[in-house]
């Protein structure tokens, strides 16, 4: 087992900062709303407290979820934390195109059993049998990561196909 990182994806600091900024500022628009409405709509000012208190908490998940890295090893997608976020053994095939349901430069991997939901906004999220990898990535480099994936994959495949 080789723990050589064979590529890497990573927040880009323009479109991290425009993302927390952009969620920041809507949080903070919809508390200065929630606060200074006249006070016979509660039911309205309550909802615009929470959900800018809502907005401002995916602001900070996303500010420390884009602080990590995702790496591609020979075992497959982990976070520099040490997360695993799926193994190669369980991918099925990786998703590109334009009508593929993916982070926006990013990719989806389709995996073959279900695997539990996490949530690391801006860089990648995993919910049953689908990862999409990106948000604020850089194009380039999720597109590198994504070759690698499917090359990865098709020399299993026909390793497999050999023994069979």
């Amino acid at each position: 087992m080789s723990n050589d990182i064979l590529a890497t994806v990573r927040a880009s600091g323009p479109r991290r900062w425009l993302g927390v900024g952009v969620l920041s500022l809507l949080g903070a628009i919809l508390l200065y709303l929630g606060l200074t409405m006249p006070s016979g709509a509660l039911h309205w000012q309550l909802f615009l407290i929470v959900l800018g208190a809502a907005a401002l908490w995916v602001a900070e998940k996303t500010r420390r979820a884009t602080e990590r890295v995702v790496e591609l090893t020979a075992e497959g997608l982990r976070d520099n934390g040490g997360e695993v976020i799926a193994a190669l053994d369980q991918i099925t095939r990786i998703e590109r195109g334009m009508f593929a349901m993916k982070p926006s430069n990013g990719f989806l991997v389709r995996l073959k059993t279900p695997v539990g939901r996490r949530w690391l906004p801006g860089l990648w999220w995993r919910l049953g049998r689908r990862v999409g990898i990106g948000g604020v990535t850089p194009g380039a480099e999720t597109k590198v990561m994504a070759q690698m994936l499917e090359a990865m994959i098709a020399e299993r495949a026909a390793q497999d196909s050999q023994t069979s």
